[in-house]
């Protein structure tokens, strides 16, 4: 059997983030270590001081459409999907193509204080148009109107394991034959409602974030979108599409635990990991770089670093991780697919990307820390790993085409 039937190939990324748009900006603003993280500017949060987060200023037009709105999210979410279908050039069964896009913001990046205040005011001065785009299905509904998609199409909304799902259900999607073509990632933006979420949890660090450091303090938001075109390598074959890399290997699980905070212990996260490189077939020592969760939350952090105790415990040697979340922040639902660009991005450049402030790290035999600078070292295998709220776990697993592990 040719295994190139059953070998998910991307062959588009698109993203845009606080560092501009496209994968190439991505990747400048994170080799040459530049931070995105500032006090909020784009809208009054209502919170002193205002929040340190990681905002894109101004976002690149994109052409209306007949009967339909357009939140931030859905916004951020078209010019992601828009990028990544012109990399992936021209086919033609794209129309057949589906989109699974998460988010957990969707429209609630329109909700303004005014609600609050005269609810039915706001309605009547044109709320009531922002309230379509609400529910969590909008963003993919956008890209599916955009593109001009007529195959497969949903919203995914499991917190900040969202984008990282889209991509593993898309996978399992075209190595089935459902559609010949997924565009799959995540969406959101900054929002009132959001920040006076995390404002209300104590999550929020008033300074720029330092995962994994015993003085980490909270989480700082971002906001962004990174869509990934998947289809299997036999298809991307046939129509001489150029392979970015390949999705070797996806896993997803569930703490069971508790709504908020993770499994003290990381099981479902180290379940996850497992399973990942059981579907990849590839050992544990052949992971070279983990692009982790990484919050800067003090539950998260340690939890997830019992995770990589556990998930790497076959292991010779520490496995490189870092936290990318200290450059753009936490972007909800649109984490994962970014991460899971950065991860690609940081193979492409043989690079290790380190985790900024971190000076005083958790102490894990498991984990080699990356700090400072980035570290030019190939990576043969990279992996991303995400998690959210109600337990949802997902990690991704990489590799660049052309290795000899690929048929």
């Amino acid at each position: 059997m040719d295994r190139s039937s059953n070998q998910v190939a991307i062959t588009g990324i698109g993203a845009i983030s606080p560092f501009g748009q496209g994968l190439p900006a991505l990747k400048s603003g994170l080799l040459e270590c530049r931070s995105c993280l500032k006090p909020l500017s784009i809208f009054d949060s209502g919170l002193s001081p205002a929040p340190v987060v990681a905002e894109i200023p101004e976002l690149p037009n994109v052409d209306q459409r007949p009967g339909f709105r357009l939140s931030r999210t859905d916004h951020l979410a078209v010019l992601a999907a828009l990028d990544a279908a012109k990399v992936a050039g021209e086919c033609s069964d794209f129309v057949e193509a589906g989109a699974i896009i998460a988010t957990t913001v969707a429209g609630l990046s329109e909700i303004e204080p005014g609600i609050v205040s005269d609810p039915a005011k706001y309605y009547r001065a044109g709320g009531f148009a922002r309230a379509t785009s609400y529910q969590p299905s909008h963003p993919a509904d956008a890209v599916r109107v955009w593109l001009g998609l007529r195959g497969p199409c949903w919203g995914v909304s499991v917190a900040c394991a969202s984008g990282a799902m889209a991509i593993a259900l898309a996978a399992t999607m075209v190595m089935t034959g459902d559609a010949p073509i997924m565009l799959a990632g995540g969406s959101d933006a900054l929002a009132h409602y959001t920040l006076s979420g995390f404002n209300s949890l104590r999550a929020l660090d008033p300074d720029p974030c330092r995962p994994f450091d015993k003085n980490r303090k909270g989480l700082n938001l971002g906001e962004g979108a990174a869509v990934f075109v998947l289809e299997t390598l036999e298809h991307a074959r046939s129509r001489h599409a150029r392979v970015i890399a390949v999705l070797r290997g996806w896993a997803m699980t569930n703490d069971a635990f508790h709504h908020t905070a993770p499994d003290e212990q990381g099981r479902g996260l180290a379940d996850s990991i497992v399973s990942a490189m059981a579907m990849a077939d590839v050992a544990a020592d052949a992971i070279g770089y983990v692009n982790s969760h990484g919050t800067g939350t003090p539950l998260n952090d340690i939890a997830e670093v019992k995770a990589y105790e556990t998930g790497f415990r076959a292991r010779s040697s520490p496995v490189p991780v870092s936290s990318t979340k200290s450059f753009f922040g936490h972007c909800l639902g649109a984490a994962g697919a970014l991460e899971a660009a950065v991860t690609i991005a940081g193979m492409q450049a043989s690079a290790l990307f380190p985790t900024l402030r971190l000076t005083d790290p958790i102490e894990s035999p498991a984990v080699d820390w990356l700090m400072g600078e980035p570290r030019q070292q190939p990576i043969p295998v990279g992996m991303t790993v995400s998690a959210g709220f109600g337990g949802s776990n997902t990690s991704l697993i990489f590799e660049l085409p052309g290795d000899s592990k690929l048929p």
